[in-house]
């Protein structure tokens, strides 16, 4: 299971999910950006993600579905806005493709892949909310536990690449 590490959001609009996760840098980065292993990890269990599709460079769009349990599906678009091979991540669903604007813009992700030693990854992700409001929704939605559940199944498959 991976390792929590206590790291203050920057603000009153972003969320953080910091871990310490027990597979190599070079095998977490590809697990968020093969499109075959982000469907194997991405939504938290029970919920599925069926399809993955990634131009992963500045400016690439990013398409991530997932399911929930009754089969219904969310699908979320979105844009590379910084791709920092093997390093960086930074995307956001404020656009949807070609930098085609999204209809409500929620949030940037940012995410941070770093050594630790001994195989291990010091891995953040920052999540930038439009608001507090957003923000908030995003609490209640289950961030917290949703994203550290999918954290532990990307530990998981990152460590049998």
């Amino acid at each position: 299971m991976t390792t929590k590490l206590d790291i203050a959001p920057s603000s009153d609009r972003e969320l953080v999910l910091a871990r310490i996760i027990d597979a190599p840098r070079e095998n977490v980065y590809r697990c968020w950006t093969e499109p075959k292993l982000v469907t194997q990890w991405f939504a938290p269990k029970p919920w599925t993600t069926p399809r993955a599709e990634m131009d992963v460079r500045t400016g690439g769009s990013s398409l991530v579905v997932m399911a929930g349990p009754d089969g219904n599906e969310f699908p979320n678009p979105g844009v590379f806005l910084e791709v920092v091979p093997g390093k960086k991540i930074v995307l956001t669903d404020a656009y949807t493709k070609a930098w085609e604007p999204s209809e409500k813009p929620f949030m940037t992700v940012v995410l941070t892949f770093e050594d630790e030693g001994e195989g291990k990854t010091r891995y953040i992700a920052r999540i930038a909310h439009w608001s507090v409001a957003d923000r908030e929704e995003h609490e209640k939605m289950g961030f917290h536990e949703g994203w550290g559940q999918c954290a532990d199944q990307l530990e998981e498959i990152a460590k049998g690449l």
